[in-house]
């Protein structure tokens, strides 16, 4: 996969997982690219030790449900974080 269409699965993954889990969540769209990305790389790296998949191929439902999967762990995960810095104040 190219690194553009590696880009573009983060930014949709990342949006796909702000839109799973419920609440607020703060960032724009670059926000969400990097949630998104990390989510791939995360999920991906998961999904290769666990399950041997492959991320190569853009249009594989393996490497959406991957990278969406990731994304929503990578955004409760920056929930517990944010979360903690917002109620300290």
């Amino acid at each position: 996969m190219s690194f553009l269409a590696f880009l573009i699965l983060g930014l949709i993954a990342g949006a796909i997982a702000k839109a799973i889990i419920p609440g607020e969540h703060g960032g724009g769209w670059f926000a969400t690219l990097i949630l998104g990305v990390v989510g791939a790389m995360l999920g991906g790296w998961l999904g290769g030790m666990i399950f041997g998949a492959d991320m190569g191929a853009f249009w594989s439902l393996q490497s959406w449900l991957l990278a969406i999967g990731g994304s929503v762990v990578v955004l409760l995960i920056y929930g517990l974080f944010a979360g903690r810095k917002q109620g300290a104040r």
